[in-house]
């Protein structure tokens, strides 16, 4: 069955009843054309899993009632991606589709001192509602029942300061260290530069603050490729074990 989301203010299990509304609903009713009667999967995108029988298709809403639910266990290992905006929008959007469904726990967009697109606050709206669809529309895809985590943009600065994380990694290109670490069951912060990379100054910072650099090879890679690339990583790690658990 296909999967659709629906906030937990829609899904009320007291009644069995839930409401799938907005985009979620015109991808569902006017796209795939589900009809009255049809089964589908729902999630609050925080877990919970739904098999949901269509009982209405009204102009704006869809009304469906619950037949079974229960809670998808989160996943041990997360892994969060602070990635550099990047000049190029598309490329951004292409790390967030692939991200999503390689199984990132967290997405931090980032403004470094190499950072070209500094979006004004005003704009920074209309993105996080922007980059908010990419991640829903692959996770969709990816059948996720936890939705990653979107940050507003934060400065370098910022992202180096966060706590909470037992591996924090910075890949560097003038790094010649194997990324050598065991990410089963850890939480994870990977710092992402843009076009450029980091300032040998960054660099220093980040290890100042408990970062380690790592080198993703001989090879210079893309940001974005760089940010997909830390995501598959740790995934590699958790096959044929907490592999099927990652979404």
């Amino acid at each position: 069955m296909e999967l659709f989301y629906t906030p937990v203010e829609n899904i009320d299990l007291k009644t069995q009843t839930l409401v799938i509304e907005g985009d979620e609903f015109h991808h569902l009713a006017r796209v795939l054309r589900k009809t009255t009667g049809e089964k589908i999967l729902v999630t609050d995108g925080n877990g919970l899993r739904c098999e949901v029988r269509i009982s209405d298709i009204a102009k704006r809403s869809l009304d469906g009632e619950i037949l079974a639910h229960t809670m998808v266990e989160r996943p041990e290992t997360s892994v969060t991606v602070a990635l550099s905006l990047l000049k190029t929008p598309q490329r951004f959007d292409l790390f967030l589709e692939k991200a999503t469904e390689l199984g990132v726990s967290a997405i931090i967009p980032m403004i470094t001192a190499r950072t070209l697109s500094q979006p004004s606050k005003e704009k920074i709206e209309g993105k996080l509602n922007r980059w908010k669809t990419i991640i829903l529309s692959a996770a969709r895809q990816s059948k996720r029942f936890y939705l990653p985590e979107l940050s507003e943009p934060l400065s370098f600065r910022k992202v180096t300061a966060l706590q909470g994380y037992d591996l924090k990694l910075i890949p560097y290109e003038l790094s010649e260290k194997a990324p050598d670490v065991e990410c089963r069951g850890k939480k994870i912060l990977f710092l992402i530069g843009g076009e450029g990379g980091f300032t040998d100054a960054e660099v220093e910072e980040a290890k100042a603050a408990g970062f380690s650099d790592i080198s993703l090879g001989a090879t210079i890679l893309r940001a974005e490729t760089a940010g997909i690339f830390a995501v598959a990583f740790v995934r590699t790690q958790l096959l044929g074990g907490e592999s099927r658990a990652w979404f």
